[in-house]
């Protein structure tokens, strides 16, 4: 009997280690199929994750070019009424005092008839700095104008207003913009870095260059001004202005001062 056992425990003992292994193997392929499960899902999280993220992104880009867009029209509209009250409402009035100092001019004694002429010739000359300027604010009359008589028009003004020189150069072959708006947007922001370089700079000379390339046009606005901390002006509001303008139309903006180096001023606008 006890030999029976013996055997019996003999034949029995390979059939449970068999199970055992079966066990097992079926423990780790159950815990590889879970393990995957897990994978799966945080890969399929994880990019639904990301998907929401950018769209949120996407969602706030959008918002801000829309806000940016927003507010460059409302500008524009404000100028664009500035330059006709300038020219209609404040035009006519000297031009109406110029006229009567002319007429007074014939009435008056000889020894102040010097005095009257010259007032006249101020009047003059206000005169036409106001229709300069209002064609400087007014897009329909930059249009017409065309981007480069523009600039060259308004660094006459500021020329007479301001500075010992200024200058226009181009090199390259002339090209047209891929959008005629973005010749407005692109003007604001010359006009922009000129009004800071007015304000601020004690600048005497100015220059810009128009460079174009066969992809694009590198244009270079450069003053021999006091110059500035570029920390201290990253907030500005005008710099500010700018860089969002030159995000509307995809432009790469660039601006590089030191004190008492001047500053200059690189935009980057793809054509075609």
């Amino acid at each position: 009997m006890t030999n029976f056992l013996m055997i019996f425990l003999q034949e029995q003992q390979p059939i449970s280690t068999s199970a055992e292994r079966n066990l097992l193997i079926y423990m780790v392929f159950v815990l590889f199929i879970l393990c995957g499960f897990i994978v799966v899902f945080f890969i399929v999280f994880q990019k639904r994750k990301n998907k929401l993220l950018l769209d949120k992104i996407a969602q706030q880009q959008a918002f801000d070019e829309e806000i940016s867009t927003a507010q460059t029209e409302i500008q524009e509209q404000t100028l664009k009424h500035v330059g006709w009250e300038l020219h209609d409402n404040v035009g006519q009035l000297l031009s109406y005092a110029n006229m009567q100092l002319n007429m007074l001019g014939a009435l008056v004694p000889e020894n102040i008839k010097g005095k009257v002429d010259e007032t006249s010739n101020i009047v003059k000359d206000s005169l036409k700095e106001v229709r300069a300027l209002s064609k400087s604010l007014n897009n329909e009359v930059l249009l017409n104008m065309g981007f480069e008589d523009s600039v060259s028009n308004e660094l006459n003004r500021l020329k007479r207003m301001k500075f010992s020189s200024t200058e226009l150069e181009v090199k390259g072959e002339r090209k047209e913009f891929s959008d005629k708006k973005h010749e407005i947007i692109v003007f604001r922001i010359l006009q922009e870095f000129f009004s800071n370089t007015v304000k601020y700079s004690e600048a005497q000379n100015l220059k810009v260059t128009l460079n174009y390339q066969s992809e694009e046009l590198i244009i270079t606005a450069t003053d021999d001004g006091k110059g500035f901390d570029m920390k201290s002006a990253e907030k500005g509001s005008g710099l500010i202005n700018m860089k969002s303008r030159a995000e509307l139309i995809d432009a790469k903006f660039d601006i590089y001062s030191k004190p008492d180096e001047g500053v200059t001023l690189t935009l980057t606008y793809p054509l075609g």
